[in-house]
């Protein structure tokens, strides 16, 4: 049994938001699946290790530039790429006209997926869950899932000297635009606090964009430097093991809640300008949204509004 997904959606919070959906084919047809996911989805470098995944298939297409899947010869390019698989059935997820007819002409005899021309104002999951009911008739309500090996977790352990004596905090204080980039002295106000409670060690975790180094610096070139280790110079399959050493996270709208969540640690999800589901749809997931806002979406605007005391005592009901 050959199973392939397709999911569209662009990153690595929207790739693991599926995995739920993604793990219930997988133990209803008792074989792993294999996804067709864009590039910036890094799904090879978090997937990797995890068992219901099989094979990650780069789906090459762009609004922006054009690419190799892209237009009516990428159609037809991308039907001969995945016919190679020879995939016995496929779960679409979106409303796609498109993917449908790219699977039939891949030769996939069955077809699973949303119903076609319904993709404006889609909920990001209420399809997802709708379309696994309606097919595999089981419900979805587990947490997204990423594996790694134990012995990587171990042995990163050692190698950045964690401490199981201290309590250890990843910091995702990076963010995929300005809006969601909670400022550093929110996180410094946190560290404040938490030092008075128990001797710390943080893990900063950033992209590589100016202005979120300039976030890690204003953090790092402090009296907390000796407690920091910065992980922007490693790569995902290297941070991960790390993030799965950390007692609990603290984590702007960025793709380190999304793994950190996923990797069964709590993030507390700091929530400013992005719909609340993307930092609440897992139960390890505890956002903080602005003070005198009820909820959060586009255009809240709220990252000065963040406040550090709620923080601070999410934190501590969380490890507590």
């Amino acid at each position: 049994m050959k199973i392939l997904a397709i999911q569209n959606k662009m990153g690595i919070g929207d790739t693991v938001i599926f995995l739920p959906f993604i793990k219930a084919i997988s133990n209803k047809f008792g074989a792993p699946v294999s996804l067709l996911v864009k590039e910036n989805s890094k799904a090879d470098e978090f997937l990797n290790q995890t068992n219901y995944i099989d094979e990650i298939i780069h789906l090459e297409r762009d609004n922006k530039i054009n690419q190799k899947h892209d237009g009516f010869k990428g159609f037809f390019k991308l039907a001969s790429d995945i016919k190679k698989y020879n995939f016995n059935k496929v779960f679409i997820f979106n409303s796609s006209l498109r993917y449908n007819l790219i699977s039939r002409l891949a030769g996939i005899k069955e077809i699973f997926q949303y119903p076609l021309f319904e993709k404006q104002n889609q909920h990001i999951t209420e399809p997802a869950k709708v379309l696994i009911k309606k097919y595999l008739d089981c419900e979805t309500g587990d947490n997204p899932e990423i594996q790694i090996d134990n012995d990587l977790v171990q042995k990163s352990a050692v190698n950045f000297n964690i401490n199981n004596d201290e309590l250890n905090v990843l910091l995702g204080v990076g963010g995929s635009g300005p809006t969601k980039r909670i400022p550093s002295k929110t996180f410094l106000n946190v560290m404040e606090k938490l030092e008075t409670f128990k001797k710390c060690r943080f893990f900063l975790a950033t992209g590589r964009s100016y202005d979120e180094q300039k976030i890690l610096t204003e953090i790092y070139n402090t009296k907390f430097k000796e407690k920091c280790v910065t992980l922007d110079n490693l790569n995902i399959k290297e941070i991960l093991p790390i993030i799965k050493n950390c007692n609990v996270a603290i984590c702007n709208d960025t793709s380190f809640s999304h793994l950190s969540s996923a990797l069964g640690v709590k993030t507390i999800t700091l929530m400013a300008d992005t719909p609340l589901i993307y930092g609440s749809y897992s139960s390890n997931m505890y956002p903080v949204i602005p003070d005198g806002e009820k909820t959060v979406s586009h255009n809240t605007l709220g990252k000065d509004k963040i406040n550090p005391d709620k923080i601070y005592e999410k934190l501590i009901s969380i490890i507590n």
